[in-house]
């Protein structure tokens, strides 16, 4: 379909949960609790590793990038979700959608990025502990991170420039709660089988290179883990390793269910909102938990902040 004889749409409606319908406000309080959690877990870290000197360290520098990322990550989607949820009208502008779907993916992509460097310092730490604070400087730290972050803004800018391009005339009804691609592409008109077939080089791409390095990071680590003699030193080791590794498990396992499919706009929807809330909503929550719970580090600091806190509030006569 050409642009010509074509009017465009101004706005979409995102469809949301058709199949819970009075149970919008039991929702809306489940998730606004989840996204108060979220914001205060992931901010938490933030602030935690700016105040202690024994967490300004290349693992927590990645850590609270990936705090940040979080932050935004599901903000990007969250807010709109929850105004929709109290609203009967539940469109949201073209350009907004647009940029919604855009900043989810440019921050679900940097979080990969991320995450792969972060498997790359934890195999320098084990495998190279010698030469590990000659290579992982201040300055390589912040290389990788500004590396990371780059690499999310280019690697999704041509598919959304693609997508704006596209002849949105008949229908406006975006099957899910926020603006994403494969919804979209099912009611675009025009041949959307190039944006498809990119889309699936971009997932390709992503999500399997980083999956391989970080694979391939921990096959070093657990190897060499089993090489230390004694197990206490064993359970040392991996449990610093214990935290990214769970966090990369959900998440890959989640991500490569929605989008790596070469057919991503044809199918069915159901399924992947489900995961997709797990992705956007629950994963962000959990995060901060994973990473504090098994980190004495991130305890001994926080038991430090409260000490000092209720020295200054309670001081002794």
């Amino acid at each position: 379909m050409d642009l010509i004889n074509c009017t465009r749409v101004t706005e979409f409606i995102l469809l949301g949960f058709p199949h819970i319908s009075g149970m919008n406000i039991t929702l809306f309080i489940v998730v606004l609790l989840l996204y108060i959690l979220s914001i205060t877990g992931n901010g938490f870290i933030i602030v935690m590793v700016r105040v202690d000197r024994q967490l300004q360290k290349p693992m927590y520098f990645f850590l609270s990038n990936l705090s940040f990322l979080e932050i935004w990550y599901t903000t990007a989607v969250v807010p709109k979700m929850l105004a929709n949820l109290l609203s009967s009208k539940t469109t949201i502008c073209f350009h907004c959608c647009m940029a919604q779907c855009y900043f989810h993916f440019l921050f679900g992509i940097t979080e990969f990025y991320i995450l792969t460097v972060m498997s790359f310092d934890r195999y320098l730490a084990i495998c190279k502990p010698l030469r590990y604070a000659t290579i992982m400087t201040t300055n390589v730290c912040f290389q990788l991170a500004l590396a990371a972050w780059f690499g999310g803004f280019c690697t999704i800018l041509l598919q959304t420039t693609l997508v704006v391009r596209l002849p949105f005339c008949h229908s406006n009804i975006v099957n899910h709660f926020y603006c994403d691609i494969g919804p979209m592409l099912k009611i675009a008109g025009g041949h959307t089988d190039l944006i498809e077939a990119l889309g699936f080089l971009i997932a390709v791409a992503v999500i399997l290179t980083s999956l391989l390095l970080t694979v391939i990071s921990y096959i070093f680590i657990i190897s060499t883990i089993l090489r230390i003699p004694s197990a206490s030193g064993q359970k040392k080791a991996f449990s610093t390793c214990a935290s990214h590794l769970t966090v990369v498990s959900i998440l890959y396992g989640a991500v490569l269910f929605i989008y790596l499919r070469p057919s991503a706009a044809h199918s069915s929807f159901s399924l992947n909102k489900a995961i997709s809330v797990l992705n956007t909503v629950i994963t962000p929550v959990l995060n901060p938990f994973i990473y504090t719970i098994r980190n004495n580090e991130v305890k001994t600091a926080v038991r430090k902040v409260l000490q000092s806190e209720v020295t200054l509030r309670f001081p002794r006569s």
